[in-house]
């Protein structure tokens, strides 16, 4: 690879990382090409970006962006590495689990994930990053629970007058 090809490799990454703010640093070491191309497959049309590239064009590409922001995905960089971009925080978490149900393995391994500026470090993460909570389903919650007292209050106020009602009945009953 010429200097040249590494320089515009950096310059896509560089672009990548600013256009995403989340990314999962994997290893695809042992997938045949089968298995890559039909994770590259699931991938695209799961709307999320599949590249595969060196580890020190990768390091190079975080440090001219931002170094101390990254740094916490620097020791991952080692191995066969394909970075995986995406919108969503947890979409290449489920795509990684699905994958590997499918293929009955545990490959590709998860050795880091960028999410809004959070690293997490270690295929054991995988499990919390795909139970992660998207931002419109943290505000659908928090709507929710804003409601809740409102909608007691009207229940309560509405179950007054009903049982105001059964015992004003039980009243003229009696007498």
């Amino acid at each position: 690879m010429t200097k040249q090809e590494k320089n515009e490799v950096i310059e896509v990454l560089k672009e990548k990382f600013s256009q995403y703010n989340n990314f999962y640093i994997t290893n695809t070491e042992s997938l045949t090409v089968a298995q890559v191309n039909k994770l590259r497959g699931i991938c695209f049309n799961k709307k999320v970006e599949l590249k595969v590239a060196k580890n020190t064009l990768i390091r190079k590409a975080m440090e001219q962006m931002d170094e101390s922001r990254f740094k916490g995905a620097f020791d991952s960089l080692n191995g066969v590495t394909a970075l995986m971009f995406s919108e969503s925080s947890k979409e290449p978490a489920l795509i990684l689990t699905s994958f590997r149900k499918d293929i009955n393995a545990e490959k590709p391994v998860l050795k880091a994930a960028f999410i809004d500026g959070d690293v997490f470090v270690g295929d054991n993460q995988l499990g919390a990053l795909r139970d992660l909570k998207s931002k419109n389903d943290l505000i659908g919650e928090i709507i929710g629970l804003l409601q809740s007292p409102a909608k007691n209050v009207i229940s309560a106020l509405n179950a007054g007058g009903r049982l105001a009602s059964l015992v004003k009945a039980l009243e003229d009953r009696a007498n």
